[in-house]
């Protein structure tokens, strides 16, 4: 028998979720469910190695205004205190500002909430571009390669804060929440 120190277990836990949720959903994203749940998710596949793509990334930036970029490489050896960032990144959160991520290699998943709180799992691979709305809760994991690498956009100056959740009073959950009740007719899908 094995014993567990009680201070241990959460974190027990927390990486067997995780191996879970790795082993579900291989798909392309739920487009289809993003959009009809239209939470403000936005997707693109740019092929990074096809020079048409670099154009088309180049107008996103400017219709968005994301006017900052740098890359993430996360995997074993990749970066300081993987485990770490592995999992806070998977801890539920939210953020102030849009997370503007496009997947250069690897891959992984983004859990988003839909408007009954259930979960959306969206993997994303090679060539997937996703804009998470400020104040939508999510987390995100890699998939079973276990590495990715994304260039990350911000609009000005990067911010990396994360408030987990509960921030239902957070100016930014507040503004989200307020947008999908006034445009719950509109999509604000994919493309």
């Amino acid at each position: 028998m094995v014993s567990i120190k009680e201070k241990e277990a959460p974190q027990i836990i927390n990486r067997c979720i995780q191996k879970i949720d790795k082993i579900s959903s291989y798909a392309q994203p739920d487009i289809q469910r993003i959009n009809e749940g239209k939470i403000g998710v936005l997707y693109w596949h740019l092929d990074p190695k096809k020079p048409e793509s670099k154009e088309e990334l180049k107008k996103i930036r400017e219709a968005g205004g994301y006017s900052y970029m740098d890359f993430l490489e996360l995997g074993p050896g990749k970066v300081e205190n993987y485990e770490e960032k592995l999992k806070n990144f998977y801890r539920e959160h939210m953020h102030a500002d849009e997370e503007i991520r496009y997947c250069l290699e690897g891959g992984g998943y983004f859990d988003v909430r839909d408007k009954g709180d259930s979960w959306i799992r969206i993997r994303i691979k090679e060539g997937d571009m996703i804009v998470l709305p400020a104040g939508i809760y999510h987390r995100f994991t890699l998939d079973t390669s276990n590495y990715v690498k994304l260039m990350r956009l911000f609009i000005g100056e990067p911010v990396w804060a994360a408030y987990n959740r509960p921030q239902d009073d957070h100016p930014a959950r507040k503004g989200y929440v307020n947008n999908l009740m006034k445009h719950s007719e509109v999509s604000l899908g994919a493309y």
